[in-house]
């Protein structure tokens, strides 16, 4: 299967890549390599990737007027997985027009790149920051989502309701998969993890926000690329009328379109989280506890039942063991005894 993935050089794309390849898949690799966190962390990512039998490395912004269209029209993937995004709730207050080139303009030309040369299947990363100010848990796919509290989930609930209406049009089959707290091996250095573990190996405080009373479904990232891998092989078809969806799936009734899950179905609070992390690294964290932060929310927890019935797998990596996995790979990676 040849497969392009966005954002390859990215902590979850590099993971997807690794798997895939893992498995004898091609992979057409398109990432920018910006500079929203350290370049070297994606040139070191993208590096193990480089070279492996079936690996294509292409450097660029999803963005860039006829960039996607000419990768569909020249490799023709079966499966595309649209990862490429600025992420971030913080950073969408401080420059939101990085969100509108990125994930609009980005998504739109993958989307008419898709209508050009449709694959079998196109999968989009969206996330459970489109829950917004949801407060009935877990989130499940069919609850009202119109209420986001940031610009970076606006522009991911955008991204939905654009993938929506190509599939409708052209017939495309797309799968949105809404992420939930994605950490491990090769993270992000601005989230929580490597925040807290920088720190706490450092002696120094760590930012505890809303006075720790916070609740994450904290996902391991080898369980998230998993999932998303056997999503590749469940494309949604167009129903022939609204009554042969199953209740509880979001499967549109006018297009081959889905939005699908993918956490730990279990929601953790941020203190014993920390505590994981203090315990796979053997020292105590300084806390300094702080209010809420603007566009954030209290608590996220994912329903996973869909995940479930379409791919027979869910994830389940304890925040135990996956904060032993990543304090591991911190102190190889960063060189901390």
């Amino acid at each position: 299967m040849r497969v392009l993935v966005t954002g390859s050089a990215g902590f979850i794309g590099y993971h997807l890549s690794d798997l895939l390849l893992a498995e004898g898949h091609e992979v057409i690799g398109l990432d920018s390599h910006n500079d929203y966190y350290d370049p070297a962390l994606k040139a070191a990512r993208e590096a193990r990737l480089t070279g492996r039998d079936g690996y294509t490395a292409v450097r660029g912004k999803v963005e860039t007027p006829g960039l996607l269209a000419e990768l569909f029209a020249r490799h023709r993937p079966e499966a595309v997985v649209h990862l490429a995004a600025q992420a971030g709730v913080r950073y969408s207050i401080e420059n939101p027009r990085a969100y509108v080139e990125a994930n609009l303009l980005g998504s739109f030309e993958l989307l008419e790149a898709a209508r050009a040369h449709p694959p079998r299947h196109l999968l989009m990363a969206s996330t459970s920051s489109v829950y917004g100010a949801n407060t009935e848990m877990p989130y499940r796919e069919t609850d009202k989502a119109d209420s986001q509290m940031s610009f970076y989930a606006a522009t991911k609930k955008s991204n939905e309701v654009m993938a929506h209406s190509y599939a409708h049009l052209f017939d495309i089959p797309t799968t949105m998969f809404r992420f939930f707290t994605v950490y491990g091996p090769w993270g992000r250095p601005d989230m929580a993890p490597y925040l807290f573990t920088s720190a706490i190996m450092d002696g120094r405080p760590i930012k505890v926000f809303n006075h720790g009373d916070m609740r994450r479904d904290f996902t391991y990232v080898s369980d998230l690329v998993r999932a998303i891998r056997l999503l590749i092989d469940a494309a949604p078809g167009r129903p022939a009328t609204p009554d042969q969806i199953e209740p509880g799936d979001s499967l549109s009734p006018v297009a081959p379109w889905r939005v699908v899950n993918i956490g730990n179905g279990e929601s953790v609070l941020l203190p014993d989280f920390i505590a994981a992390i203090e315990a796979a690294s053997n020292r105590q964290a300084i806390r300094e506890l702080l209010p809420m932060q603007p566009g954030d929310v209290p608590a996220t927890w994912a329903d996973t039942a869909l995940l479930r019935r379409l791919t027979g797998y869910a994830p389940q990596t304890s925040v135990q063991e996956g904060a032993r996995a990543y304090v591991a790979w911190f102190r190889e990676y960063y060189g901390v005894s």
